[in-house]
Formats: C-alpha cells, structure tokens, sequence
C-alpha cells in the first residue's frame, strides 16, 4: 500500500519511542530499563482505546531486536525493524484476543515458544485485548509468564500485553507483568500534534475546528486522527472547514443554545428553558453529548473568572467564553475546586490552582491525582491562600502529614470512624498510629472502585444494613462478579462478617 493512501492513523503511526506523545514517564522508564538491561518477562499496558498500547508495544519489540541499538532508532536501515514495522516479522507475533480467544490459541503460542528466535535475539508475542482471553487460557500462560526459555542466543521469550478492561485480567497474571497505565493524551498537546499533520496533508481546517476534533476525541490520539481524516475528505478544493462546518459533519450543536439554556435555568424561567432542550433534542444531539456538554459548561462557570481561553479545553469561541463570563460574575457563591482527572480527564495545573485562587470564592481544592510531586508543589504555592484537601483515600494519610487540611473520602461512607482517626492522627503528625489504622482498611481504597463510585459503596452499604436494595439508574447495581471481591474486602476490614453476605 502506497503510504499517502493510508489512513492517517497509519499514516503517522509512531515508528519509535521519541515519536510517542502524552506518554514520557512510561517510555522513559521503558527505556532505561532496556538499557540497563532490566527487562521484564511480560509487559501489560492499559489505557482507553488509541493511546498507543499496541503501538508502544511495537517500538518495544524494534528496540530489544534493532541490529543498530537501542540509541540508533533505525536511523540505519535494519531488516527487523522494517518487518516489524510491517508486521512480517517471523519472531514478532501479534495476536488479537478478542478473536483468538481459547486455551488451545495459547497452547499453540507455548508450543511455537519452545523454537529460538530465527532472525531476531528476542522472541517476542503481542497480544491485544488480552482481557478477552478465556480463564483457562490465562491459567496455561501462567507458567510460561513465570519461566519463559532462554535461547541460544543469549536472548529470550518476551510477552506484551494491551487492555483497555484491566480489571478483568486475573491477578495471577497482572501480577507476573510489569505493568504501564497508559494516560489520556492533554488536549493541548494533542491539538499541536494533530495540526502539525493537518499542515502536512495541506488541509484547511481552522484552529477551532481542529480544537472540536480535539474534544470529541478525549484524549485518544486514533481517535482525533481519525477525525482528522474525516474532516479533510469533507473538504472541497481551497475549502476551509471552520467550526460550524465541523459542528454539522461530527454530530455536534452550537454551543451558544447550551449557554442560553444554562441561564435560564439559573434565572428559574422552567417553560423557556425546556422549550430550548426540545429544540436541541429535535437536532439529533445524542442524550451522552448533551450531558458531558452540560456538565462541563457548569465546570467553566464555577472558574471562568480565572480562567483563559487556552486552559477551556478548546470548546468555546471567544463570544462564548465572555457570556459566560458575564452570568457567572452575577453569581456569588463559595466554591472548592475539584482536581480528579482519573474521571474528568483534566489535570488542574497548580499554576492554574494558584491563579483561581484569587477569585474571593474560591476557598479550597479537592486535589485527587495521587501524585505526591503535585501535593507538594500545590502546598507551597497555594496552602497559604485556600485550604488543600485529599481526594485520594489512598494517599490521603500522606498528604495530610505533608499539611493537607483534610481529605473528601470515599471510604468514609462505610468506616467513617476509620477514616476520621487516621485523618486526625495524620494532622497532628501521629503517622505510626495512623498508619495501623490505615493499614486495616487500605484495601477498601481501591476495592471500592471496582466499579464506577458510587455503585460499590451503595452495595457495601446494603451488606452492612445501612441502606435498602436498590440504585437509580445510570447507574446499576454491582456486578455479580464483584461481590465477592468486594465482600472479601470488607470482611477483611472487620466491617461486616460472612453472615452478612
């Protein structure tokens, strides 16, 4: 296939580590340990669709097989890197588990093991979608994962393995990988990657257009491309494609009906406000767009007056952005800001933290990465104007000894005296006895989002005869498959017994 013909997703596929972008700490980490030499058996990348796990675990098989070195990067014409490339290595296995799903698949991938690489010092099988590989699939991989053969050579079997549904992978097997959670890419540095393409496909497509491509795509780069894609076939000769356009060919609406809506809903005006909701329901706009739209216009309006075009994750136009500027200065009400990325996908920049901070409402923040490099950068710059709060059960403790004021817990809502005693320890610098609590209900800080908050707090609460049977949709209620995980955990917490299951 003639490259040009490609899809762009192809196209400009990353062919090498220094390609890759939104995923420095993983590639780095991966490439000193290639360095020094400290290569696991098995890799596991997990992350939502299109944010380079299939493709990360290529560039990893050309550089534990490139005849030129890891620091060459094939800028030397190697044979493994080009048929890698092409996927007609004969050491390079790529296998997709959503199709290949049952113990003898794996069987045949051990019993092909057992013959040293060809051409190639590492032997290596990629397996996409790995989740879907059935149970007794996984349990004959195991002892292969543990004991892979060495060859001849001096080199060796390695697996790579790629999820988007890490949580249906037995432990048994995340526990044999060295695994890599793979981010949503930032909307600012995707919006540079995806027009320096634009550019070289000589499209015209305005930068507001490319910013909704930017948006729709949330993060995956396959996704904006192929948007781009799109976008670019919609276009006639010196056509431009600008918003509107874009709007119309993606399924998108006006975001000014949604701003209209917004304010009359502030104002209490009911009939108008339901009349402008049929109006953009009879558009078509899918229920899931309205609400993700909505939900995110109520973000702008609580920090619009600290906040600047360029940090609005590329949704509003200018005109746009100053109306909402305009109703949220007729409003005064205190508000904590809320940094959760792991479900929001925006990571709130301590600089902007520090901006924000002087609009006289904003009194605190909810700080919820986990990062204990951005705790510490929020306290120094922040701790003295609002007050910083923990929104990671997990590393609540220590940010509280660090001088959080607090943490807005999850795990509170089922051990409340638990929580309370290691936040008010943690507080007064008592971290050896705050830690023996911590330590007795740690595992409930991941258990109890197995599932989507609040899904498993609400089952923990029936267990524990606190609340009746039952959830309003959308939500639903726990997955047979993790009660008993669950219920484990909370056993082991001493916070029900196995009657109550």
């Amino acid at each position: 296939m003639n490259k040009n013909s490609k899809v762009l997703a192809l196209k400009y596929r990353p062919q090498n580590f220094d390609d890759l972008i939104g995923q420095e700490v993983v590639t780095q980490t991966i490439v000193n340990s290639i360095k020094a030499n400290k290569i696991p058996n098995a890799y596991l990348f997990t992350g939502i669709r299109g944010v380079g796990k299939t493709t990360i675990a290529r560039i990893i098989a050309k550089a534990l097989n490139c005849t030129n070195g890891l620091e060459n990067k094939c800028k030397i014409k190697c044979d493994n890197c080009d048929e890698i490339t092409n996927s007609s290595h004969i050491d390079v296995l790529e296998m997709d588990a959503a199709s290949k799903t049952g113990v003898d698949d794996v069987r045949d991938l051990i019993e092909f093991s057992r013959y040293g690489p060809s051409s190639a010092k590492y032997k290596i099988f990629i397996i996409d979608e790995v989740h879907m590989l059935s149970k007794q699939a996984f349990n004959a991989l195991l002892k292969t994962l543990e004991e892979p053969p060495q060859y001849e050579n001096g080199g060796g079997l390695k697996f790579i393995f790629a999820t988007t549904e890490i949580k249906k992978i037995p432990i048994t097997v995340v526990s044999r990988c060295q695994r890599f959670d793979l981010s949503r890419v930032k909307s600012g540095e995707l919006f540079e990657f995806i027009k320096k393409i634009k550019d070289k496909e000589k499209g015209k497509i305005s930068d507001d257009a490319l910013k909704l491509i930017v948006k729709i795509s949330e993060g995956s780069v396959r996704d904006a491309l192929s948007l781009l894609d799109r976008a670019l076939l919609s276009l006639d000769k010196d056509e431009e494609l600008d918003l509107n356009s874009a709007q119309k060919i993606f399924g998108y609406f006006d975001k000014s009906q949604l701003i209209n809506l917004f304010e009359l809903i502030l104002k209490g005006e009911e009939k108008k406000a339901i009349e402008i909701y049929r109006k953009i329901y009879e558009q078509g706009v899918e229920p899931k767009v309205f609400i993700n739209d909505f939900l995110e216009l109520v973000y702008y309006f609580k920090n619009i007056n600290s906040l600047n075009m360029e940090s609005t994750n590329f949704t509003l136009n200018d005109e746009e952005f100053s109306k909402i500027k305009k109703i949220a200065n007729e409003v005064s009400i205190p508000q904590i800001l809320y940094n959760v990325p792991g479900r929001t996908s925006v990571d709130m920049h301590p600089d902007t933290v520090l901006k924000l901070c002087e609009h006289d409402n904003i009194i605190g923040i909810k700080e919820a990465s986990g990062d204990i490099d951005r705790s510490r950068e929020l306290l120094d710059k922040c701790s003295d104007k609002i007050s910083i709060f923990s929104g990671d059960d997990k590393t609540a403790m220590r940010d509280i000894l660090q001088g959080f004021k607090g943490n807005i817990s999850v795990t509170a809502n089922i051990c409340p005296r638990e929580m309370h005693d290691v936040c008010r320890l943690a507080s007064v610098g008592s971290k050896d006895e705050a830690e023996i609590i911590n330590k007795k209900i740690e595992i409930l800080h991941d258990d109890l989002f197995i599932e989507s908050n609040p899904i498993p707090v609400k089952w923990a609460l029936n267990k524990m005869n606190l609340i009746d049977k039952g959830i309003r949709l959308p939500l639903t209620w726990l997955d047979e498959k993790y009660q008993k995980i669950l219920g484990k955990s909370l056993i082991s917490a001493g916070i029900i017994t196995k009657n109550d299951l």
